[in-house]
C-alpha cells in the first residue's frame, strides 16, 4: 500500500543540532506554506502518473488477463456481459445456418423428417439451443439427433471453446474481486509528520495503524523520498527517488501490527535530509512516499 505525508512538515523546536538551527523567518507566508503541490501518490494509494503517447499498444494485448483485471469495474463487467453475448450470437448463428442448409425450416411440421435439432424453427429457438448448449442448461425440449454430423462437430466445438471462455472470464472476475486493495482503507496514517528529537537525536516521525481485528501477517514498512535533484555533471534527475531508512538494520521496518506505531527517520549524515536546513524545509518540493507490504491474515493475499 502506497501512503505520503502531508506536507508541510510540522516542526517542534527543542535542542536541534547544529545543522538544523538556521536562521527560520519568523512569519512565513501562509500562500508559501500551504501551497498546492501536485502529488507524485495520492492519498488513496495510487499513483498520478497519466501514460502517454504509448506508441507501442500491441502489448497491452499480449498479456490481455492483467489488462482485463486492471480495467475499471464498469469496463470489466460490460466486457463479461459483452463475450458471453457475441458468443451465444455466434453459435447461435452457426445452428441456424446448419438448418437453413439441411432444409430443416421446410420440415417444421413433417413427422418424418430428422431435423438437426429436434423443435428448431428460427434464429431465436437456434440462439435459445446456443445459450443452452454452452451454459449445459439442458431444458430437454430441443435435442441434437444423430443425423446430423456436422452438428456434433459443432456441438463439441462449442463445449470446449465454451469451457475456455468460462475459465478465462470467471477467473479475471475472481481475481479482481479477490485484490486487497480496499483492505489498504483500514489501514491509517497520521495526517502530519513531525521532526522532533527523540533520545537525544533529530528524528522524523509519524504514526501508522490498523483498524481491523484481522491482523497483517509480516507487515513490513519502507519510505521514499520524492524529489528532483541535479547531478555534479549537470544532469537533471526529475522525480528520483531516494530510500529513507525507517529501521532496516535494526529490524525495525518489520511491524507488529495490533496497535499503532511511531515510524521512526534519524535524520543523520546518511539520511537525505541531512543538508536540508529548517529554514530551507518549508521551501522544498518534495514528498515522502510511505509503502506499507504485508498479508492479509483473513485471505492470505499479500
Amino acid at each position: 500500500m502506497d501512503q505520503d505525508v502531508e506536507s508541510p512538515v510540522a516542526i517542534h523546536q527543542p535542542k536541534l543540532p547544529k545543522q538544523a538551527r538556521d536562521d527560520l523567518p519568523r512569519h512565513i507566508s501562509r500562500d508559501r506554506t500551504k501551497r498546492k503541490i501536485q502529488r507524485y501518490v495520492r492519498k488513496d494509494g495510487k499513483c498520478n502518473v497519466h501514460h502517454g503517447n504509448v506508441r507501442e499498444t500491441y502489448r497491452y494485448l499480449t498479456d490481455i488477463f492483467t489488462t482485463l483485471v486492471d480495467l475499471k469495474w464498469r469496463f470489466n463487467l460490460l466486457i463479461f456481459v459483452m463475450v458471453y453475448t457475441v458468443t451465444w450470437l455466434f453459435f447461435g448463428m452457426i445452428w441456424w445456418l446448419i438448418a437453413y442448409i439441411r432444409g430443416d425450416m421446410d420440415h417444421i411440421e413433417d413427422p418424418s423428417w430428422t431435423p438437426c435439432v429436434t423443435n428448431l424453427n428460427g434464429f431465436v429457438s437456434a440462439f435459445l439451443f446456443s445459450i443452452e448448449t454452452e451454459t449445459t442448461i439442458g431444458y430437454g425440449y430441443r435435442v441434437i439427433t444423430d443425423k446430423c454430423p456436422e452438428g456434433i462437430i459443432l456441438l463439441l466445438i462449442q463445449s470446449v471453446l465454451g469451457s475456455i471462455v468460462n475459465a478465462f472470464m470467471v477467473g479475471c472476475m475472481f481475481v479482481k474481486i479477490s485484490q486487497p486493495k480496499k483492505r489498504a482503507e483500514t489501514l491509517v496514517f497520521s495526517t502530519h509528520a513531525v521532526i522532533s528529537m527523540r533520545d537525544g537525536k533529530l528524528c522524523l516521525m509519524f504514526r501508522v495503524g490498523d483498524l481491523r481485528n484481522s491482523h497483517i501477517v509480516e507487515a513490513s514498512i519502507r519510505a521514499k523520498l520524492i524529489k528532483s535533484k541535479q547531478t555534479s555533471e549537470g544532469e537533471f534527475i526529475p522525480l528520483n527517488q531516494t530510500d529513507i531508512n525507517v529501521g532496516y538494520y535494526t529490524g525495525d521496518d518489520r511491524l507488529f501490527l495490533v496497535s499503532p506505531l511511531i515510524i521512526s527517520h534519524e535524520i543523520n549524515q546518511q539520511s537525505p535530509f541531512w543538508e536540508i536546513s529548517k529554514a530551507q524545509l518549508p521551501k522544498e518540493e518534495l514528498e515522502i512516499v510511505v509503502i506499507l507490504e504485508g498479508m492479509v491474515e483473513a485471505t492470505g493475499q499479500f
